[in-house]
């Protein structure tokens, strides 16, 4: 697993050191930039207002016409497109059922990468198992010891870094599964009814405290994630700056 690094050569370079959360949410992303970057400045954009953001500054609008026009400001741009458009509940048999009932969710993985992709800066993009971004990183919450599983797939943009090391899960996610409840370390921070976790239960397992909103709580990252990739880049970074010293 990458080290944590001192990271006051590398906030030399930009001050504040600016990082952009596209499709923020409530900035469960945005947390851990904060948390593994003393002094950083996160801006969110999200097309939806986002009253419980955490962020510094915070923009609704277009997250991808926002990458295009002002992405190259930022010394880091992270990015999480919808997953509804992209997993398992737009594939197969669930694509057909979905399209039978007209209920229809964009593809905004491509463009986003185009729009990052231009800006020329440093940037990880998000999503989940089954969607289009490239698997450079897998992260878990077991990784964290964290009572949630919500296992994420990260694509780099300019920089690079050694996937973690992926523990054993140490047992199910609580609740019903065809007629039988089923107990476990997990909690099933998605959908309601059937033993899904409650707003409280999904604060205390991704380790986020600035919200109640159970269905932003259930989309956000956890904090850890995103903390482990700022310490991830900013050693890459230190990494660099030794090699051309």
């Amino acid at each position: 697993m990458t080290q944590p690094t001192d990271i006051r050569r590398v906030s030399a370079l930009a001050e504040p050191f600016r990082v952009l959360d596209a499709y923020c949410c409530i900035g469960g992303g945005t947390k851990g930039y904060k948390r593994g970057i003393p002094g950083v400045h996160v801006t969110g954009v999200d097309n939806q207002a986002q009253p419980d953001y955490c962020g510094d500054a915070f923009h609704q609008g277009d997250a991808i016409d926002f990458i295009r026009a002002h992405g190259h400001e930022f010394d880091f741009i992270h990015a999480s497109p919808p997953c509804q458009g992209e997993g398992a509940p737009t594939k197969g048999t669930n694509a057909a059922r979905n399209a039978a009932i007209g209920r229809t969710y964009p593809r905004l993985i491509a463009p986003t990468r185009a729009a990052l992709e231009a800006t020329g800066r440093p940037y990880v993009m998000e999503n989940v198992p089954g969607s289009e971004v490239r698997k450079d990183i897998r992260l878990c919450g077991e990784q964290f010891g964290l009572a949630v599983l919500m296992h994420r797939y990260f694509e780099l943009g300019g920089w690079t870094t050694v996937q973690p090391a992926h523990p054993r899960h140490r047992g199910r996610v609580r609740g019903w599964r065809h007629g039988e409840f089923h107990k476990g370390p997990y909690v099933a921070a998605y959908g309601k009814g059937g033993g899904k976790a409650t707003v409280e239960e999904i604060r205390a397992a991704k380790g986020i405290d600035w919200s109640t909103d159970h269905f932003r709580l259930r989309e956000a990252l956890p904090p850890a994630y995103t903390e482990w990739i700022a310490h991830a880049y900013l050693a890459t970074l230190a990494a660099t700056l030794e090699v051309a010293a």
